[in-house]
């Protein structure tokens, strides 16, 4: 009996513990009013468009996005940049292609059917590049984070020095919204770091908040299609719903009540 208590505490420290930790480490996330949200909500394409640009100028350096391709940058419910934009942003980057007639790859301009260009040629060296660590491709990333949007603007916004008694390992930096706290991303975004086009004031809240607009619709790219759907689906039943109610008080009222 002494073992089996014995045992059946362990067995409740051990399921207890990581529950405290986390706890312990879970953290109220920044909020913002997201044009995305909600049964009506889509996306703000300035914010798309200005977010496709602090990828390209920051993030894209070390992150990859390989499902994506330069047409979608055009497609309806996307940044819709007109298809001259879009061609143009594709033709701004090298692309690998081949074998040619000699039997050798060359690079060319990229087109509208190429994906986004890799920024490291494979796991490996991406890996050597960033001391081991392997920097997540973007294309699904608000899906594949625990809090989703409000995780990746907090995240981007959460770097600040790190408490007393609380040392750091070399190349790790301190961000209070990351599991655990300590990231080896150093911080990528500060005020003015890009010139928007539209003229918009490049501050670090207002760069984070367009980041994450992109890559929320680079993890669903039909948001506003299933919003227009799901709207009509409910429409579709309320109208369905009062037809039958009308209908069976005609039916029921021809019954007559026995007293």
């Amino acid at each position: 009996m002494k073992n089996f208590l014995r045992i059946l505490s362990l067995i409740i420290v051990f399921l207890a513990a990581p529950l405290s930790s986390y706890a312990a480490e879970k953290v109220e996330y920044l909020k913002t009013d997201w044009s995305f949200k909600g049964l009506f909500g889509k996306f703000d394409r300035g914010a798309l468009q200005r977010g496709y640009q602090v990828y390209t100028e920051v993030c894209a350096s070390c992150h990859s996005m390989k499902y994506l391709s330069y047409r979608n940058l055009a497609e309806k419910g996307g940044p819709e940049f007109t298809e001259q934009q879009a061609k143009a942003i594709a033709a701004s980057f090298d692309v690998t292609d081949g074998p040619n007639s000699d039997g050798e790859m060359f690079t060319r301009p990229g087109k509208l059917s190429d994906k986004f260009v890799m920024p490291y040629e494979n796991v490996k060296a991406a890996q050597a590049a960033n001391g081991g660590a392997y920097p997540p491709d973007m294309s699904v990333l608000v899906k594949a984070r625990g809090g989703g949007v409000d995780y990746i603007y907090s995240l981007l916004q959460g770097y600040e020095d790190p408490p007393a008694g609380i040392i750091l390992d070399e190349g790790v930096h301190y961000n209070k919204y990351m599991y655990g706290n300590k990231i080896k991303m150093s911080n990528p975004l500060s005020d003015g770091l890009v010139e928007y086009s539209d003229g918009t004031n490049a501050t670090v809240e207002q760069m984070s908040k367009d980041v994450t607009t992109f890559l929320m619709w680079t993890a669903e790219p039909h948001l506003e299609t299933r919003h227009q759907i799901g709207f009509k689906a409910i429409l579709y039943l309320i109208i369905l719903t009062i037809l039958v109610y009308f209908s069976m008080k005609r039916i029921w009222s021809r019954v007559e009540t026995k007293v």
